[in-house]
């Protein structure tokens, strides 16, 4: 299975929605279609924690949603990784509580189409960094925080990244998709 991160970002590279620039209800209908597209490929949700958290308590709530968003989340394998829930409250959800790098390899080796993260600065980062990454698809918003985490960590070397597809849509989003090139460049000695 491939793991690949989703995020909505900010023109300036921000994923932390400290700003009121994403509204997952309001997309133009291209943008949706192309949201069900990749989803049709998702066999896992990977999440951490709080975007969990954040997902739960709106998408299963969400009773006139004619997205399909609503629907697809309540079926899909949703994994979440977390050293403190216990119960994770939504159907078909498995907790991970030991070392989220080891379930992520394990998850590479398990057979289907796509593991998706979204959301999950904290974990994004860690899979960036250990180099677990197989796709990363960017929906960049025409909006300028100014501040917030972005994508990628602080501190982690620079990585080229080949383009797989990029596309604008009329609400002003432009989707790229990008992937590491095989294979990752040397590491710098500590």
């Amino acid at each position: 299975m491939r793991i690949i991160i989703t995020q909505n970002m900010t023109l300036d590279g921000r994923v932390e929605m400290l700003d009121d620039w994403f509204d997952p209800q309001a997309q133009d209908d291209e943008l949706s279609d192309e949201l069900m597209r990749q989803s049709a490929e998702e066999d896992v949700l990977l999440l951490g924690r709080q975007t969990f958290e954040d997902f739960r308590g709106y998408w299963p709530l969400q009773t006139d949603d004619t997205t399909g968003v609503a629907q697809h989340l309540d079926r899909v394998d949703k994994r979440v990784v977390s050293s403190t829930l216990t119960d994770p409250g939504w159907q078909n959800t498995q907790v991970i509580t030991g070392d989220p790098l080891e379930a992520a390899r394990a998850l590479r080796d398990e057979p289907g189409r796509d593991a998706i993260l979204t959301g999950s600065i904290r974990l994004a980062h860690a899979l960036i960094a250990a180099d677990l990454v197989d796709e990363y698809r960017m929906f960049v918003y025409p909006h300028w925080q100014g501040r917030g985490r972005g994508l990628f960590p602080d501190g982690q070397p620079a990585r080229r990244l080949r383009l797989l597809e990029s596309r604008a849509f009329a609400s002003g989003v432009v989707f790229h998709a990008c992937a590491p090139f095989d294979p990752p460049p040397p590491r710098p000695p500590l």
